[in-house]
């Protein structure tokens, strides 16, 4: 369960990580029935850090507030990379994995994660101009370079700015479920959910670019999921030639219409078995997968898990109780 919310600082942090996990994690919105988490802001260098934007942050929390942390998610900061970091903070971050918490790094904040060993074995990413200093500094790290966030176990890293975003309203989504995680994204004006792997993929609601000929047509899609589309019917709808539209949707998109169908159908199929009882073979009907196999297959291929297996972890045991 998540419930308690660590920020943990280092000198030269930037203010717009720090913001993220302040607005995701420490407002209060208990009017719109949302939880609350006991956030604190810690530092690990003093009680008064400096930002790279020139003005101070002062906390009364130092490390020991990191021991009942359920989550403890470092921002990023300025020369990260090239630093050493206090060895009380490193062992504080090994208890806490130890003991069951997780812990999450915004862009840079990667690297305070690296030097405690937390990033050996397992997939990670960073801002895509760190990945590479990142992946020498820690060999033994699989870093990922062009994804928005990866969640490996424990240990959830993002990349730049608004990737930070994704990846606290995918901690939310994981805690509570979809609703709660969307009605945040509501609150924040953000799109509710973007998937990690994708860095390309443009998610609901569906924005509109500068130069948006297909909008028009996405929407189109998203409401006929359940049913088999061809690239010349997506073509006619949009009033365009198969290549044209082709073309275009990879400019506007950049993804094709087939794996553009894919993620979303997968989307709704997680909706779906969250949120509902229904059969996994009605959902594959309805999301254009037709067999339960086949929604297996593409379910196993995009999220490394089945289907029964995400209902159980979303919905509980109870869950599968005629749902199989």
């Amino acid at each position: 369960m998540l419930k308690n919310v660590a920020a943990l600082l280092l000198d030269e942090v930037h203010p717009f990580e720090l913001g993220v996990l302040c607005e995701v994690f420490g407002l209060d919105r208990s009017d719109d029935g949302l939880p609350v988490y006991d956030f604190a802001v810690v530092s690990a260098e003093g009680p008064a850090l400096r930002t790279h934007a020139g003005f101070t942050i002062s906390t009364p929390h130092g490390p020991e507030r990191l021991e009942e942390a359920d989550l403890i998610a470092v921002p990023a900061g300025s020369r990260f990379g090239d630093r050493e970091y206090p060895e009380e903070i490193l062992e504080a971050l090994r208890r806490a994995v130890a003991r069951g918490a997780r812990v999450m790094s915004v862009c840079s904040g990667a690297y305070l994660l690296g030097a405690a060993g937390l990033l050996d074995g397992r997939r990670c990413t960073t801002h895509w101009r760190h990945t590479e200093e990142l992946a020498r500094r820690h060999p033994k790290a699989v870093v990922e370079p062009d994804v928005l966030y990866v969640d490996d176990g424990p240990v959830i890293t993002s990349a730049g700015t608004a990737a930070g975003i994704d990846a606290a309203l995918h901690l939310v989504r994981q805690a509570h479920g979809p609703a709660v995680a969307n009605a945040v994204a509501r609150r924040m004006v953000v799109p509710p959910h973007r998937d990690g792997g994708q860095a390309q993929y443009i998610a609901r609601p569906l924005p509109r670019t500068r130069c948006d000929t297909v909008g028009g047509t996405l929407a189109w899609m998203e409401g006929h999921l359940d049913q088999e589309l061809t690239i010349e019917q997506l073509a006619a709808h949009a009033h365009m030639s198969p290549r044209t539209f082709a073309r275009r949707f990879q400019q506007e998109t950049g993804t094709t219409p087939y794996r553009w169908l894919l993620r979303q159908r997968v989307l709704l199929a997680q909706q779906l078995l969250e949120s509902s009882d229904e059969t996994v073979d009605t959902i594959a009907g309805r999301t254009g997968f037709g067999t339960a196999a086949a929604l297996r297959h593409q379910f196993v291929r995009s999220l490394g898990t089945t289907p029964q297996a995400y209902r159980r972890t979303f919905r509980g045991p109870s869950a599968l109780t005629g749902a199989a």
